[in-house]
């Protein structure tokens, strides 16, 4: 289910998977075939993670490359969970045809 607000996000943040709801920050990113798919594999990690789970890896993961890092930003990209979604996100199947915690080989 995809959902519409626009003042939940933080600079140029446009999305967010939040188990089972997409959110963006307005109307028309719904039709951003690339963001939405990007945000469906988010859906398939928190799913196979039982949810709570993916939240708190995803978090700690956050904290530990940000002490690497020393930047946020960078810390955010090399998650693996975003790695593994940016890295497929044009592949529309990719959802579809992904192998259970695929997530690992993008640590």
């Amino acid at each position: 289910m995809i959902l519409v607000f626009k003042h939940f996000f933080y600079k140029n943040y446009v999305g967010l998977s939040l188990w089972p709801f997409i959110i963006l920050k307005n109307d028309a990113l719904k039709e951003d075939t690339v963001l939405i798919n990007h945000e469906k594999i988010h859906l398939k990690q928190q799913q196979e993670l039982l949810i709570l789970p993916f939240y708190v890896f995803y978090i700690t993961e956050w904290l530990l490359r940000s002490l690497f890092y020393l930047n946020s930003y960078k810390a955010y990209q090399n998650i693996s969970f975003e790695r593994e979604a940016y890295h497929n996100e044009r592949n529309l199947n990719y959802p579809s045809e992904r192998t259970t915690f695929a997530f690992i080989k993008y640590l």
